[in-house]
């Protein structure tokens, strides 16, 4: 699949579509499963971006809403570093951006080739949300800093989509 086939994959889900969701669930656990469909309950309104901010997709529902940037890979780290640092600005443009706006900035990292629930959750490290923004905020994993003070987003350390979903629904 191409990158704009996994954004498309993301904000299906984030929608609450049936058919994507019995799709990309066939091999989830029950507790996986039962999670990804309590969107159903509470959709989001969700536009993909030109990307020219840094941003894939903007979710919006009443009582929440986020800017998401979709990474995937078949490695479980993303390293911002590579492709001449392209990565790493665009992080930081997403940050100041969010910070400005008191919007939740939101990382949807895919992991390709794995069975169950591939999509795996996190936040940068923001100053300035308010209300369930800020909530939500403080619960998610954050992108960590390498050494050289470039992000680094590992796979095994966010939050699982179907777990995102849960805290989303209650």
């Amino acid at each position: 699949m191409s990158s704009s086939q996994y954004e498309r994959e993301f904000k299906k889900i984030l929608e609450g579509d049936d058919n994507i969701l019995n799709k990309i669930t066939k091999n989830f656990t029950a507790l996986e499963k039962n999670n990804y469909f309590r969107i159903c309950d509470k959709p989001f309104a969700v536009v993909r971006s030109a990307g020219s901010l840094g941003v894939d997709l903007v979710a919006i529902r009443g009582d929440i809403s986020f800017l998401v940037e979709i990474k995937t890979s078949i490695e479980n780290t993303v390293h911002f570093s590579r492709v001449s640092g392209k990565l790493q600005k665009q992080a930081e443009t997403m940050r100041e951006t969010c910070e400005n706006t008191k919007t939740l900035p939101i990382y949807a990292f895919r992991l390709k080739n794995y069975r169950g629930d591939s999509w795996k959750i996190f936040t940068l490290d923001i100053k300035g949300l308010e209300g369930r923004a800020s909530i939500f905020h403080k619960r998610l994993p954050k992108i960590n800093l390498s050494k050289t003070g470039n992000y680094i987003m590992k796979w095994n350390e966010g939050m699982s989509l179907s777990d995102f979903i849960l805290y989303l629904c209650k």
